[in-house]
């Protein structure tokens, strides 16, 4: 175990072996695990900040992954919660407030005709894949190698690029990414690399004809903010068209964070179906499926199934109510642009001075970091990149007080308080600073070794 870098970790370590009792390895979510002697456990956040029960604070990039866009317990949004919380919580029936949300994200999304509310982004996507399939009469789908689409059994297949020999002429064997998923599924899911028009036409000619749905996120949330090019996605939409092939877009990640309309409306591409949950309400838990009104008709009677207890709870969508009104009406996003393009002009400064080859891909918003001169565009080529790096950065980074996923498939996020907090941008860049300095001497001690 490496020596911490003027931090302790004494109460959570404490907490972990406490916590290991009673839930699988201390946490209730896998990714929350960071190993028995690095698992923090969050006292509170505020801002762009958090603070661990060892006391320690961090400029945090996680972000929840993604859903704080105006910041941890931002005063505008939670006040409006607790507005929300006078209304009386679930009642399985509608408030007028489902309306007046639903009106609003109609009216920052060109293609959001009609409006369904869920509680997560894995709920939403399960929904619009149902309601493609219900709309189509069709049963298999279209998924882009490196995206992610939640937890559920019908999205969890990836492109086993470990085993696959380029040589071959083949594509990678697709595989379940988790144990549980049966098997007879496989069958459904076809996958696509990314940016790659060939491919993804010679899928649609073999099986367009028994598609439901194609999914992608064009920015992918959960691979290191890897970016579809316009020429792709416009492709995608053409094909699904001339297929009666549903196009999903995902924008779980990407949705009211990269602009008011989502990348969508970056692409200008009107998908039939999308997806919005993460910073929908700045972190309290709502989702959202829309699109085009004939498709979305489909759910109702004899269509598609869809709902849930605590859909459309009063103190989330009062939330939701708030946080999209500051995200359509202020400058909130041209501020946390604006934060990240100096954040990333800071880091390559840093790394420039020292010759350490770098890159960068996603949006401002939410971006990825590559230590290479060309960032991979799709999967299979990050897969096999090597991101020992970025890696090494991260655990230091922890050490100094910045918080980023150790994993480095999950982007950098950026809130509107990163900006509105003098001290964030400061503190961030002597923490990458030190890191670097930090993660160059250990790799060459372990290149002596």
């Amino acid at each position: 175990m490496r020596a911490p870098l003027g931090r302790t970790l004494s109460r959570s370590n404490a907490q972990y072996r406490k916590a290991l009792t009673r839930l699988p390895l201390g946490v209730s979510s896998s990714f929350r695990f960071w190993g028995e002697e690095r698992t923090i456990y969050v006292d509170h956040g505020k801002g762009g900040r958090i603070w661990d029960i060892d006391g320690n604070a961090y400029v945090d990039y996680r972000l929840g992954y993604g859903p704080a866009i105006l910041g941890y317990a931002d005063d505008r949004v939670d006040a409006a919660a607790r507005r929300g919380m006078e209304v009386g919580g679930v009642f399985a029936l509608s408030t007028e407030r489902e309306y007046t949300v639903a009106e609003r994200i109609a009216k920052m999304v060109p293609g959001a005709d009609l409006v369904r509310f869920s509680n997560s982004g894995t709920e939403a996507v399960m929904a619009a894949l149902r309601l493609a399939r219900a709309y189509t009469g069709r049963d298999s789908y279209l998924l882009v190698e490196g995206g992610y689409h939640g937890l559920f059994d019908a999205a969890m297949w990836m492109a086993n690029v470990e085993e696959w020999d380029r040589g071959q002429g083949r594509d990678p064997e697709v595989v379940s990414y988790s144990l549980g998923i049966p098997m007879e599924l496989r069958s459904l899911a076809h996958l696509v690399p990314m940016n790659d028009p060939e491919r993804l036409e010679d899928t649609f000619r073999r099986h367009g004809d028994t598609l439901a749905a194609m999914l992608i996120e064009p920015i992918q949330g959960n691979c290191c903010g890897i970016s579809a090019r316009q020429d792709y996605v416009e492709l995608a939409r053409r094909l699904c068209d001339q297929y009666g092939v549903l196009l999903i877009i995902d924008e779980v990640k990407t949705g009211f964070r990269v602009a008011r309309g989502g990348v969508q409306s970056l692409l200008g591409v009107v998908p039939d179906i999308s997806t919005f949950a993460k910073a929908l309400a700045n972190g309290y838990p709502i989702a959202a499926i829309a699109g085009r009104e004939e498709v979305m008709r489909t759910f109702g009677p004899g269509g598609a199934a869809h709902g849930g207890t605590y859909t459309a709870h009063s103190v989330s969508l009062a939330a939701a109510e708030e946080c999209l009104r500051i995200l359509d009406e202020t400058p909130a996003l041209d501020t946390i642009r604006a934060y990240g393009e100096r954040l990333m002009t800071g880091i390559s400064q840093i790394l420039d001075a020292r010759g350490i080859v770098h890159s960068f891909t996603g949006h401002p918003s939410m971006f990825g970091l590559f230590f290479a001169e060309t960032a991979p565009d799709n999967y299979r080529d990050w897969k096999v990149s090597d991101y020992t790096f970025y890696d090494e950065l991260a655990y230091h980074l922890h050490d100094l007080g910045v918080i980023c996923e150790p994993d480095s498939r999950e982007p950098w996020f950026v809130c509107e308080a990163h900006a509105t907090d003098a001290g964030c941008l400061q503190d961030t860049l002597g923490a990458v600073e030190r890191a670097v300095e930090v993660t160059l001497e250990s790799l060459r001690m372990r290149d002596r070794a």
